[in-house]
């Protein structure tokens, strides 16, 4: 059975930074995820995106963002087993003991769950289902991979007017078809869409699409209009998606719907297990990623200090370092 101080289940930012901050308490640190990279939903979904709350940062790509804290626990060694999933929770001798995927066991002197919002699929684009060719993706991961070609965005998120901000300047044409008037995105991201060149068409559907081993065209019907066929290469289907807890949710966690409730220390109800993050529900609670990053520190100082008793809670300031 393999040993490790700290297991971080999801490795998005907030449990890249607990990573870090066990491996500044000394700690040793695996790190846990389901996905194949880090960066949990920001690389899946939005590597590209602009993200302008985080502290320090007027903007920064989620790309970047996620090999900056990367590269912030690296001297500390941890351990990353991606493309694999925490399902089962035990106890040996008072420690948790988590069953992976595949049946590898790990002993831990704490846990921290960092999952987000669990584990995460997107919503399908019916349309899609009777296709059988290709050209239809949920994810963008590489936005030059669509340069030069004319993409159709379906949504009205923030997802979807993100990726036409994105797209505009590399596509050879963006359009964008939502089935209502009025969008969910932010009113900011909308009014920066409608000033470039990227045609918006609403009260419509994607109706059907064309070609045999890939997207040549697509069939776009206006509520109360006949169908328009517009060319197009690629699809991106941002229709949002649906989280659920996993397996987490069978580990005897007292929840609040999908979310872990934590006391102010980022303990759980059960022992030696905490959580950070936008998996948290506290009163108060305030999903941002910089509220992430210091519930993490919390939930690995007090996690070192249920490891070792004799361990201070507060062990000083980074810059007291070396």
């Amino acid at each position: 059975m393999r040993e490790v101080d700290v297991a971080v289940i999801g490795a998005g930012p907030t449990g890249l930074f607990a990573a870090y901050y066990a491996g500044f308490r000394g700690l040793s640190v695996a790190v846990v995820d389901a996905l194949p990279e880090p960066g949990g939903q920001i690389t899946a979904m939005y590597p590209e995106k602009l993200i302008l709350d985080v502290a320090g940062f007027p903007a920064v790509k989620g790309r970047d963002l996620v090999a900056n804290l990367v590269a912030q626990a690296a001297p500390f060694h941890p351990e990353y087993l991606l493309g694999t999933r925490a399902e089962k929770l035990a106890y040996v001798d008072g420690k948790p003991v988590l069953g992976l995927a595949g049946g590898d066991q790990l002993r831990c002197g704490a846990v921290v769950i960092t999952g987000g919002l669990g584990s995460f699929t997107p919503r399908p684009l019916p349309v899609a289902e009777s296709f059988v060719g290709g050209g239809i993706v949920y994810f963008v991961p590489e936005p030059t991979a669509l340069a030069d070609r004319d993409v159709l965005i379906v949504g009205g998120g923030d997802s979807a007017f993100d990726w036409a901000l994105t797209l505009q300047p590399l596509a050879r044409s963006v359009t964008l078809v939502h089935r209502r008037e009025k969008f969910r995105a932010h009113a900011s991201t909308v009014s920066r869409v409608l000033a470039l060149p990227v045609r918006v068409i609403v009260n419509a559907e994607l109706t059907r699409l064309h070609g045999d081993a890939t997207v040549t065209a697509a069939e776009i019907t206006v509520r109360g209009g006949d169908a328009e066929t517009l060319p197009v290469d690629t699809v991106v289907a941002a229709l949002g998606f649906t989280a659920d807890l996993g397996p987490l949710a069978e580990w005897g966690l007292r929840l609040d719907r999908r979310h872990i409730v934590v006391d102010s220390a980022m303990a759980t109800n059960l022992p030696r297990v905490f959580a950070a993050g936008d998996i948290t529900e506290y009163p108060g609670k305030v999903r941002l990623i910089a509220t992430g990053f210091g519930e993490a520190a919390t939930a690995v100082n007090n996690a070192a200090v249920a490891i070792d008793p004799s361990a201070h809670l507060f062990p000083g300031h980074s810059s007291d370092a070396g």
